[in-house]
């Protein structure tokens, strides 16, 4: 274990990555909600969250991960993790970044060697942008995992470009 990881920042719509699995920013229920989890619950069909049901009966506790069925998207896995919630006073920036690391060994555990990745908790959870960037890029960077490739996926084109400037990558 701890190869070094390939990462790349895209524009996109991470339900159309063509990775092994795709990293939702859920909410504690695990039962879906809007942005990320709602586009993913979306592209996946209704076996998403039958099998959060399954497998999640009681939530997921914020900062961790765990996976389900892709339903009908390319990836075999959904990651599902939960960011903590800066908006509603969470702002311990460990939950953070335990959410992608979490989510790494969760790959790990499945063998997945591609994982795309959402900025997690910097969309309706209002983490700072920044931040929420830095914490991901320095927590991806520094993982000891067997995931070649990690997509930062970027939804619109000002969020991309921030991506790019802090990891600096072309």
């Amino acid at each position: 274990m701890g190869n070094v990881v390939t990462l790349k920042v895209v524009q996109g719509d991470i339900t159309r990555q063509d990775v092994d699995a795709v990293v939702n920013a859920a909410n504690n229920a695990m039962r879906g909600g809007g942005g990320v989890d709602g586009a993913i619950h979306r592209a996946g069909g209704p076996s998403v969250l039958d099998d959060c049901i399954r497998r999640f009966p009681d939530g997921l506790a914020t900062g961790d991960a765990g996976w389900t069925a892709a339903g009908d998207m390319a990836a075999k896995w959904v990651i599902h993790t939960v960011g903590p919630n800066h908006a509603a006073g969470q702002r311990d920036r460990s939950q953070l970044a335990s959410c992608y690391r979490r989510a790494l060994e969760v790959a790990d555990e499945l063998g997945a060697r591609s994982v795309a990745f959402p900025l997690i908790s910097a969309g309706i959870y209002g983490w700072p942008k920044d931040d929420a960037i830095l914490a991901a890029v320095d927590t991806i960077r520094s993982a000891e995992t067997d995931v070649d490739e990690v997509r930062l996926v970027a939804f619109d084109r000002q969020t991309y470009e921030q991506i790019q400037d802090i990891a600096g990558e072309d």
